[in-house]
C-alpha cells in the first residue's frame, strides 16, 4: 500500500510540474534550495505589483478630458463616448486639461485626489522618440509586430527577442545590489511571466489558494511522511544531466512552496472590501502575505498579475460581464481595497502598483460598438510613494485623423509620447536599480534623454 501510494504521489508531482509550481521556473534555478533571510531587519522593503489588463484596455474611455477637448472626444466616438455628467472628476488641471474618469473607475478618483495615484498618458513601446509623421514616412525604427496581442505584451514587458526572452523587471532584479536581493523576488500568479523573467534566475509561482498541499504532502508539517519523502526525492542524484536538472528544479520549487506555506500560515486577513473574482482574490492574497515577507527581512519583490478580457472590438459599453465598464468596476474596487489593505498593514509607502495592458485602442470606434487595436495608451501608477494627483505625459488630440494619428490609413492609432521603457526605468529606479545598470536592463533607453519621469515623491 505504501509503495503504491508513493508511486502515485510521484506521478502527481511529475504532472503538476508542467503547470505549477515547478513549471514556473526560469531559465536557470537557484541550486541548493531557498534560504530564508533573517527575521526582523525589515526597514527597507519595496514591492512592485504589476496588474496587466489582458486584451488591451481602452484608455480613451478610461481617462477623459472635461474641458473643451470633451467635445472632440464625443464627436470622434458618437456611440462609445461616456456622457460628460457621468464622469467622476479629478481635482485640479494637469497635462493641460481637466480630467474625469469612467464612472466605473470612481474609487480611483479618491486615490488620485489624495495624491496616491498618477496617470501616465500616451505610453507604449518605442525604439526612439517618434512622431506620427515619422511613422508614416518610415524614417525611424519601430517596435516589431505592432497591434499583435502576444508580441506587444512581450515587447512592452521587456522581451529582447528569441535569443533573450527575459523581461525588464526580471533583469532589473538580477542587477540589484546584493543587499537588496532575496529568495522569491520575481513572482507570477499564472502562466504569464515575461515581465518578471530574468536571464539567470527563477520565476516563482504564487496562487491565492497557496501551495501547502502537494497531493498528500503537507508542507506545513515537518513530520508529514509524504512531505519528507518529497524532500528526499528532491535530493536524489543522477548521472544523466537532464534528470539532474529536473531534480534540481523540482527541489527549488519544493523549497519555494514550503517558504510560501510558512508565509501564508503567518498571514493575517487584510482589511478592505475585495471583489470575489480572481483579481480580488489575487490582490487579497498579496496584501495578506507581503507584510510577512517584510517581517522575514525580504527587501525587493515584483509580482505580476494578468487579468481580464479587454479586447473589446464589439459590445464595449454596457453591463455584461465582459464589457469594459463592468471590468473597470472590478478593477477599481480591487485596487482601492488593495491600497486600503496596504495602508492598514503599514505598507502604504512600500508598495507601488502599476496598471498596464497590451496596447491602446483606436480613437475611431469600430462597427459593433467597440474599438480596434491601437498603440499609445493611458496607464496608472498607485501607492504612497507616488507623486500622485497628476497626469504625466502629453495627452493626445482626440480628433479623427489628428496630429497624433500614426496610422497611414487614418485609423486613429496614437503614436506614444512616453516609452514603456521610460516608465519601467522610473519604477525600477524607485526599487533601487543602480543608474549604471539602466541601459543593461533597458537598452533602448539610450535613445531617450529623459530616463526618469519623476513619478515618485519618496
Amino acid at each position: 500500500m505504501i509503495r503504491r501510494d508513493f508511486l502515485r504521489l510521484g506521478a502527481l508531482w511529475s504532472g503538476v510540474g508542467r503547470v505549477s509550481p515547478a513549471g514556473m521556473l526560469g531559465v536557470a534555478s537557484i541550486g541548493g534550495g531557498l534560504a530564508l533571510p533573517g527575521q526582523a531587519a525589515a526597514a527597507d522593503y519595496r514591492a512592485l505589483v504589476c496588474v496587466h489588463l489582458s486584451g488591451g484596455n481602452d484608455g480613451n474611455n478610461s481617462l477623459i478630458p472635461l474641458d473643451g477637448a470633451y467635445d472632440d472626444y464625443a464627436s470622434a466616438r458618437p456611440d462609445l463616448a461616456l456622457a460628460k455628467d457621468s464622469l467622476t472628476p479629478l481635482s485640479g488641471n494637469s497635462a493641460g486639461h481637466a480630467f474625469g474618469l469612467n464612472p466605473a473607475l470612481a474609487p480611483l478618483a479618491a486615490l488620485y485626489n489624495q495624491q496616491r495615484l498618477a496617470w501616465v498618458v500616451n505610453v507604449g513601446p518605442l525604439v526612439v522618440p517618434t512622431t506620427a509623421g515619422q511613422v508614416k514616412d518610415r524614417s525611424v525604427p519601430l517596435p516589431p509586430f505592432l497591434f499583435s496581442h502576444s508580441d506587444q505584451i512581450a515587447i512592452q514587458q521587456g522581451w529582447m527577442g528569441d535569443t533573450d526572452a527575459s523581461g525588464w523587471a526580471g533583469r532589473a532584479l538580477e542587477a540589484m545590489p546584493s543587499r537588496l536581493k532575496n529568495p522569491l523576488s520575481a513572482v507570477t500568479t499564472d502562466n504569464n511571466r515575461t515581465l518578471v523573467l530574468g536571464r539567470h534566475s527563477r520565476v516563482g509561482f504564487m496562487s491565492p489558494g497557496g501551495s501547502r498541499w502537494w497531493g498528500q504532502a503537507d508542507l506545513a508539517s515537518s513530520s508529514n511522511h509524504w512531505a519528507r519523502s518529497l524532500g528526499q526525492m528532491s535530493q536524489w542524484q543522477y548521472s544523466n544531466r537532464y534528470e539532474t536538472e529536473f531534480t534540481r528544479s523540482f527541489g527549488s520549487s519544493f523549497e519555494e512552496s514550503k517558504l510560501l506555506t510558512q508565509a501564508n500560515l503567518k498571514a493575517q486577513l487584510p482589511v478592505g472590501n475585495f471583489p470575489s473574482d480572481s483579481l480580488g482574490e489575487s490582490l487579497r492574497s498579496l496584501a495578506a502575505v507581503m507584510p510577512v515577507f517584510k517581517s522575514m527581512g525580504f527587501k525587493r519583490q515584483i509580482f505580476l498579475i494578468s487579468w481580464g478580457g479587454f479586447d473589446t472590438h464589439t459590445d464595449q459599453r454596457g453591463s455584461n460581464l465582459r464589457s469594459q465598464d463592468t471590468q473597470l468596476d472590478v478593477l477599481a474596487r480591487a485596487m482601492s481595497a488593495f491600497d486600503q489593505a496596504n495602508l492598514a498593514s503599514g505598507l502604504g509607502a512600500d508598495v507601488t502598483s502599476l496598471m498596464m495592458t497590451d496596447f491602446g485602442r483606436t480613437l475611431r470606434q469600430a462597427s459593433g460598438g467597440g474599438s480596434d487595436h491601437g498603440w499609445g495608451n493611458h496607464w496608472f501608477v498607485m501607492g504612497g510613494s507616488v507623486a500622485g494627483g497628476q497626469v504625466i505625459g502629453e495627452f493626445p488630440a482626440l480628433v479623427l485623423r489628428g496630429p497624433d494619428d500614426a496610422d497611414p490609413a487614418g485609423q486613429d492609432r496614437f503614436v506614444p509620447k512616453v516609452s514603456s521603457d521610460q516608465l519601467g526605468a522610473t519604477l525600477m529606479q524607485w526599487m533601487g536599480l543602480p543608474t549604471d545598470s539602466l541601459l543593461t536592463v533597458f537598452p533602448n533607453l539610450a535613445n531617450f534623454s529623459i530616463k526618469n519621469l519623476g513619478l515618485f515623491s519618496t
